[in-house]
């Protein structure tokens, strides 16, 4: 049992398919292990929100998700409407073609509206840089972008993007953004022993769909 760990875990149902019974049930896991949030897509935020009164789990959603390429207005009424409805916690795509693009402009744009409307909303927000898809110059660059924005935490993937966490990405990451922001490893993360890896290169939150087997799987 690694139940130590349940506390750094997003425990994540973001799958364009996912059911209401689905979603109730990541929630009362989430409660009975106690997992640091439930993630979960914006059409699902108020029943989640609902569930987890009175608990201490927060209600995670994702704006712009999975791209990342809507417009910077749509994504902070994106990020305004699951906080109304009871996110505490917002994950938001950067513009990942944008940021390839060297539109740094349109990059901190689009992350500093977010964050605007979260921390105005009581939220934390974390950025999605999509590391699969960038250069290790990229990561940087997305990663400083963040904090310059002040947001929260950097986030590796969306498990979208065709690849995930990697050490190397969260220490990057970590180096980067400094002891002031957090770093999210999201995407690969299967088992007990990859959360402690990920951790140990510097991640402080983890974003995965198997929590229930990191925390009772034998490490």
């Amino acid at each position: 049992m690694s139940l130590d760990l349940a506390r750094y875990i997003d425990h994540t149902l973001l799958a364009p398919d996912a059911t209401a019974s689905e979603i109730d049930q990541i929630c009362e896991e989430a409660v009975a292990y106690g997992f640091a949030s439930v993630c979960i897509n914006p059409t699902w935020v108020r029943r989640v929100a609902q569930q987890l009164r009175g608990t201490a789990v927060l209600t995670c959603s994702v704006v712009g998700f999975p791209f990342g390429a809507t417009l910077p207005q749509i994504k902070a009424m994106e990020a305004r409407r699951v906080i109304r409805d009871g996110a505490r916690e917002v994950d938001m795509v950067i513009n990942v073609g944008a940021l390839k693009a060297g539109d740094v402009e349109l990059v901190g744009e689009d992350i500093q509206k977010v964050v605007h409307i979260a921390h105005g909303g009581g939220a934390i927000c974390k950025v999605i840089i999509e590391t699969a898809m960038l250069s290790d110059e990229e990561k940087v660059l997305a990663s400083a972008l963040t904090r310059e924005a002040r947001a929260d935490f950097v986030k590796t993937s969306t498990g979208f993007g065709g690849g995930g966490a990697t050490i190397f990405d969260v220490a990057l990451l970590k180096e980067t953004v400094g002891p002031k922001l957090g770093v999210k490893a999201s995407g690969g993360v299967r088992t007990a022993a990859d959360a402690r890896a990920m951790l140990a290169a510097g991640a402080t939150r983890i974003g995965t769909s198997a929590g229930v087997e990191i925390v009772t799987g034998d490490e």
